[in-house]
């Protein structure tokens, strides 16, 4: 039933996010940011590895 979250607001929620960037380095900024629980859970059932940009991020959370 969940969706992919709005990229926008997704890479609005990680903003100032240092890349080379770890899951668990996304799923604090975007908690910091005020990121609601969609985006969270989006980011938290990404695969544990290190994301090298926005980009990466975007496509593992739209993947399934």
């Amino acid at each position: 039933m969940s969706t992919a979250p709005n990229p926008i607001q997704l890479q609005k929620h990680l903003s100032g996010v240092d890349y080379p960037a770890s899951k668990d380095d996304l799923v604090k900024a975007a908690r910091d940011h005020g990121a609601d629980d969609d985006i969270v859970k989006a980011l938290e059932n990404m695969p544990d590895r290190e994301y090298d940009g926005p980009n990466a991020v975007s496509q593992a959370v739209t993947k399934k």
